[in-house]
Parts: C-alpha cells; sequence; structure tokens
C-alpha cells in the first residue's frame, strides 16, 4: 500500500471533533457513498467567527484523516480566514499524502467552500449551474473543478487529475476529454510538459495491491453486514471473486460488486481492473 505520514496515521486511529453539532449553524454535504467518499461539515458561529466544527466522513483513512486536519485548522478563524484555505494547506497540516489520497483533501476543501457560500447566502443548492459540464459521469467531476484544480496544484497528467479528483478512475470513457482540458491549460503557458500515459505496474505489484485493497479495505465494509468476500484468482488485469455470507444471496450483489469492489480496486490499485465474480 503507501506510506502514510505519522499525523495521518494518529488522525485516523483518533481523529479529533467527529460527531454531529446539534445547533449547528451551518451543516453541508460533499461527495457520496455511492461514489466512495462522502463528508458532513458542521460548523457553529459566533459573529463571523468559528468556535467549533465537527465531521461525519464516510471514506478511507486519508478521508478521515483530512477532514479532521480540516476542522482542527478552521475553529478559531474567522469566515474570511477559513476562506483562504486550500487543499494544499490540508496536505501541509497533514505532512503529506499519498498522490492517491490527494482527493481526499479535495473534498475538505469542497466542504469549506461550500460551507462559507451557505454562511454568505449564496444559494447552494444552485451551486450546479455555474459548475460548468460533468466531465467525469462516474463521480460527477465537472469541468470548472478539473481546471481549477490543475491550475492551482499543477496537474499535467491525467493520472495526477484522477489522484485530485477520481474523474477517469471509473469506466474510464471521460479520461481523453481530461487530455484535452490538461492540454488547453498547457497552451495557457502556466504548465509544464503533458503525459497522459500512467507508469505501467508489474504483475507482481498489482497482485500485492489487489490482495491488501481486498483485505483492508474491501472485507472490512462487507463483514458489517455478515457478508465476506473470497479472491478466487487474478489474471493481469482480471480479477476473479466471490461473495460470501450475507452478500452470497444479495439480490443486489452485482450492485456490491460494481459499487463497491470494483470502483475500490480502481481507486487503489488500477482504474481499468476488471472485476469478475465467481458464483
Amino acid at each position: 500500500m503507501w506510506e502514510y505520514t505519522e499525523k495521518v496515521k494518529e488522525l485516523y486511529k483518533n481523529p479529533k471533533n467527529v460527531g454531529e453539532i446539534p445547533d449547528a449553524d451551518v451543516v453541508v454535504d460533499v461527495g457520496s457513498i455511492v461514489c466512495g467518499d462522502a463528508l458532513t461539515l458542521y460548523l457553529k458561529l459566533e459573529g463571523d467567527k468559528i468556535v467549533d466544527a465537527k465531521f461525519k466522513t464516510f471514506g478511507c483513512g486519508s478521508a478521515i484523516a483530512s477532514s479532521s486536519a480540516l476542522t482542527e485548522m478552521i475553529k478559531g478563524k474567522t469566515i474570511e480566514e477559513a476562506a483562504k484555505i486550500t487543499n494544499k494547506d490540508i496536505v501541509e497540516f497533514l505532512g503529506g499524502l499519498p498522490d492517491q489520497k490527494m482527493h481526499c483533501s479535495v473534498m475538505g476543501q469542497e466542504a469549506l467552500e461550500k460551507a462559507i457560500k451557505k454562511i454568505k447566502g449564496h444559494a447552494v443548492e444552485d451551486e450546479h449551474e455555474d459548475e460548468g459540464a460533468i466531465v467525469c459521469q462516474c463521480f460527477g467531476v465537472s469541468e470548472n473543478l478539473i481546471r481549477r484544480l490543475i491550475n492551482e496544484n499543477h496537474l499535467t497528467t491525467v493520472e495526477e487529475v484522477t489522484n485530485y479528483t477520481k474523474a477517469g478512475g471509473a469506466c474510464g470513457s471521460c479520461i481523453p476529454k481530461i487530455e484535452d482540458i490538461i492540454k488547453e491549460e498547457l497552451a495557457k503557458g502556466s504548465l509544464q510538459k503533458v503525459d497522459s500515459g500512467q507508469k505501467p505496474m508489474s504483475n507482481i505489484k498489482r497482485m500485492q495491491l489487489v490482495e491488501e485493497t481486498i483485505e483492508n479495505v474491501i472485507r472490512p465494509v462487507l463483514m458489517r453486514d455478515g457478508g465476506d468476500i473470497e479472491l478466487v484468482d487474478i489474471d493481469g488485469k482480471k480479477v476473479y471473486v466471490a461473495l460470501r455470507g450475507h452478500c452470497a444471496q444479495c439480490v443486489i450483489s452485482d450492485v456490491t460488486m460494481k459499487n463497491l469492489v470494483q470502483d475500490k480496486l480502481h481507486e487503489f490499485v488500477e482504474n481499468d481492473i476488471e472485476v469478475i465474480e465467481v458464483k
């Protein structure tokens, strides 16, 4: 798997500010459980100052750590001070994140931006009208968000855009559009040379990541509902698995395969992994 800083490990194992604020002045949601990561942010205000912040996160350890870091960073700050916090600041607070987990810091920044818009009286339910066309239908990632993150974080490859947004990390149909966006931003002169290809992964490394992802990410989710999963075989980028326990008889097992098993292997291993269920 990836190397995590001690700060990330600390805030994952013992996250701060978890929970709800019953009388919160602002509550916002970003992300989607279906897509693998979701964050609810609660803020308590006194005047223009954030006096308390809590969160509830569905996602991996990096998502939890990033959400915890965000709440720690904004407590005690004025609205204008908090508005200056970016995903880079969240990553710096954590001492760094693996490349494949940068989207967790972006989710925190999105939640903060949405909260501040709400505080300022903007109609956040109409935000989608200003976000631009959706490029990645799988994860609901807009063109404007991709362009902004490309320029703010100097992203120059499709792989980097996927790391920061998840766009291109599922079916892959949006990859050509992402390539075009990168080329357009490159043409503006602010970016370096673009390389849309991903570094090849060895079969041994792929097998190791598949096994670790199933054991550490997928299996714990299934076991919470009395289910389990067995890795049957790996043939190149084809992963054969069998659902066990309650999952084996579940009428929506095909949804579990796509929205959990395959999506997590796309996120943690490679975005063109094919999952095949063995009955």
